[in-house]
């Protein structure tokens, strides 16, 4: 499975019509809009999983540029996130300063 990444299509259009937009280069496996957490409107982007290499090299070559109006899509392999390679914090426990003894007030002299 090849999971592409697409870019540009209208904000209108849903994974239907994705799916028939991709679907002439190759069998698709699965298909994500990303939309908006609360309106659930689409951001104009999303995730091609093609079952095939082929397939998924033929909708990027032949999809890649395609204008839609004012936007035009693009189309390419989507990056695999890794995970980053991070090192191990080192810390240094040292012990609390002791708080200083608490001073004794002096009672005013009252003088006679």
């Amino acid at each position: 499975m090849i999971k592409l990444f697409a870019v540009g299509f209208p904000r209108t259009m849903d994974e239907l019509q994705l799916a028939q937009l991709f679907g002439p280069y190759g069998d698709i496996e699965l298909i994500t809009i990303v939309r908006d957490q609360f309106t659930k409107e689409s951001k104009g982007f999303g995730f091609v999983h093609m079952k095939t290499e082929n397939g998924a090299l033929s909708a990027i070559q032949a999809l890649d540029g395609h204008a839609f109006g004012d936007r035009k899509l693009e189309v390419r392999l989507a990056d695999e996130k890794q995970t980053p390679v991070t090192k191990p914090l080192k810390i240094k426990f040292e012990p609390a300063p002791k708080p200083a003894a608490p001073q004794k007030k002096k009672r005013p002299r009252i003088g006679k």
